[in-house]
């Protein structure tokens, strides 16, 4: 058996107190310059590694944040989670990261394990939309806020971005190409992210005098492209082909992009198509994809900041917010305009987001 190296040892072997060692490991300014070069000296001969669960168990708080995501195979998710992350190290925190993949059953497991462990606090996009996990693991008092999801402050901190607006400035964006009529799809319309999406589509129609109607929606079970090539095969096969598709999100929108590409139908000559997220592969694609941009880092950074807020020295003074971003329509070659002069749609060019 292996036998691990305690502070005990460090101790031992350095000729000082356990406390000593203690404060050059917590304390560092308590602890004279050439005591602390030693007992390092020792640490690293010794490869020791202090005891997290030990510390955690002294003081009584953690230096983990926990990190629970719908989907890690969405670049979306994994943006959110980097921003979330940088703030976290420059506070000296670390990050666990978990995938429930939609499952709420694996949602359930995942809290349970974060109750297990007495993290500091969690991020979590819900996977059950009934809200029945949240409200089980609120009974642990461990705090949380909700990432991508708009919650009431009196629930406690959410950070999200404005989706009806963002399913606005899609409509808005194919109407002024001159298109009457947006296919919409959906992904699960159990998920709010969707719901929203498509109200916002609706009131672009409202505004411009078309009828809900001119929306025509096609559901899919999934947000990832097997679900858009999928959904494209379904528009291949209708008598009248729409001339202008919203997908939920980027990926559906490649995979719709897919479908008509190899069908040989002509993007955006025969079909403009708009995306949602604005992840890295949509300005890569084989038609850079026109798309709504969430500011994804910045929505994990603020999640990671406010729940900092509630966890720190001054978490008495804390009070709950829902925090609301807005989102940016960027204008690619995925869409174009109808009729006589038809070219590329003039839209923003925005500047990647940085950390």
């Amino acid at each position: 058996m292996v036998q691990t190296v305690g502070i005990k040892d460090v101790a031992r072997l350095a000729g000082v107190s356990v406390g000593t060692v203690s404060n050059v490991l917590n304390r560092p300014e308590k602890v004279s310059e050439h005591t602390r070069v030693r007992v390092r000296a020792v640490i690293d001969q010794l490869g020791f590694v202090r005891s997290e669960t030990a510390r955690q168990l002294r003081v009584g708080t953690s230096r983990i944040l926990a990190i629970l995501v719908l989907d890690m195979a969405n670049p979306f998710f994994v943006a959110v989670a980097k921003g979330a992350e940088r703030a976290a190290r420059e506070a000296g925190l670390g990050v666990m990261l978990c995938n429930s993949a939609g499952s709420t059953a694996e949602e359930a497991e995942y809290l349970s394990l974060f109750a297990e462990q007495r993290v500091r606090g969690v991020l979590l996009t819900p996977a059950d939309t009934t809200g029945a996990n949240v409200r089980e693991f609120a009974r642990q008092r461990i705090p949380f806020v909700h990432v991508d999801r708009a919650v009431p402050a009196a629930e406690g901190c959410s950070v999200s971005v404005d989706d009806v607006a963002g399913g606005a400035l899609a409509v808005r964006h194919l109407l002024a190409a001159g298109h009457r009529s947006v296919t919409y799809i959906s992904g699960p319309m159990s998920l709010p992210q969707c719901r929203d999406r498509r109200t916002g589509a609706l009131a672009a129609l409202r505004e411009a005098g078309l009828p809900e109607l001119a929306l025509r929606q096609v559901e899919t079970a999934r947000l990832d492209v097997a679900s858009g090539i999928d959904a494209g095969a379904r528009l291949l096969g209708l008598a009248e082909r729409p001339t202008a598709v919203f997908c939920a999100n980027d990926l559906l929108a490649l995979g719709v992009l897919q479908a008509m590409y190899g069908a040989g139908v002509d993007v955006p000559g025969d079909v403009s198509i708009v995306g949602y997220d604005d992840i890295e592969f949509a300005a890569a694609a084989v038609v850079p994809l026109t798309s709504v941009r969430q500011p994804a880092a910045r929505m994990g950074r603020t999640a990671a900041e406010m729940l900092m807020d509630e966890t720190g020295p001054d978490a008495d003074g804390h009070t709950h917010r829902s925090v609301v971003l807005q989102p940016e329509l960027v204008v690619r070659s995925s869409t174009r305009r109808l009729g006589p002069g038809a070219g590329p749609v003039a839209g923003p060019v925005v500047e990647q987001e940085r950390l």
